[in-house]
């Protein structure tokens, strides 16, 4: 059976883990890795004309900046051990897109970083690994 494993990549250390961590587990079982960017980002604002223009703009280059500073470096690196990699840039709520991402794409596991963020800033905010391991479809491994 092949599996298609989804891994949650931003530029941190912890995401990088995360990439090499899915790669070896893709080599060994001959599976497919999905890498995914995904900018935080909310639909339920009002904007004049301009802002929206503006914000347009900021998506484009958020979208380039991802593409090329994030994503290629890492997909150069999963190819060059031998992988089918596939990237993509979503915009949303990070843990609700990488679960439906996971759910289009047909993956079998989400792999994704722990950033280490302080114990009070988890409680009062959340993190992403937290809400993906609760709400996502498949099994989800948090690397640290």
């Amino acid at each position: 059976m092949s599996n298609t494993y989804l891994v949650a990549v931003d530029g941190s250390a912890g995401s990088l883990r995360a990439a090499e961590y899915a790669a070896e587990r893709a080599k060994a079982s001959k599976s497919k890795i999905i890498l995914a960017y995904v900018i935080e980002w909310s639909p339920y604002s009002f904007h004049t004309p301009e802002e929206l223009a503006e914000r347009h703009k900021r998506r484009e280059e958020e979208i380039e900046r991802a593409q090329t500073t994030v994503l290629g470096p890492i997909s150069k690196s999963v190819k060059d051990a031998g992988l089918d990699v596939e990237v993509s840039v979503h915009h949303g709520n990070p843990s609700e897109t990488l679960a439906d991402i996971a759910q289009e794409k047909g993956a079998t596991q989400i792999f994704i970083g722990r950033k280490g963020e302080s114990r009070i800033s988890s409680l009062l905010f959340g993190s992403v690994a937290g809400s993906l391991v609760q709400t996502s479809p498949v099994p989800v491994t948090v690397v640290p």
